[in-house]
């Protein structure tokens, strides 16, 4: 009779979901925003220049893909105050990704670019010098951090 109680509610749990957390963690993980970080370290006096390029040739491809709901929101940052020179970055972007799928999945992004610039070769072009303009840049996708 126990062997039977027992197989009963080990059905049950199992047909709840209760039985594999870690499933249901993964499933509700993958279905999270993903929030990155785009570092950019540019030439000392291009900084100008660099944000223009931006500005025209990227940010609008940025808010093509909020507004297609790829990405939730863009923000953009440059340091406050000049410090010492040793900061290893002096623009920075967060994108925030609707999830893991979306984080992965730039196919559209092409798609976007031919039609924001009918011009390619000039946009091509600017956007090899604006990453001319750079000593470095880096991608670091982030970990909420909990903090109870």
């Amino acid at each position: 009779m126990r062997r039977l109680i027992l197989a009963i509610t080990i059905l049950a749990v199992a047909g709840l979901g209760l039985w594999e957390p870690s499933a249901r963690a993964q499933e509700d993980s993958a279905n999270r925003p993903v929030i990155a970080a785009y570092y950019y370290k540019i030439k000392w006096g291009y900084q100008d220049e660099f944000l223009d390029l931006f500005r025209r040739n990227h940010y609008p491809v940025l808010e093509a893909q909020v507004k297609g709901g790829r990405l939730l929101r863009v923000e953009a940052y440059t340091p406050r105050f000049h410090g010492d020179g040793h900061s290893d970055w002096n623009f920075v972007t967060i994108l925030v990704y609707k999830n893991w799928q979306a984080f992965g999945d730039s196919s559209q992004e092409l798609e976007i670019i031919k039609r924001l610039y009918p011009d390619q070769e000039k946009y091509k072009r600017e956007e090899k010098r604006r990453f001319e303009l750079l000593d470095a840049h880096w991608d670091v996708p982030l970990n909420p951090a909990s903090m109870k």
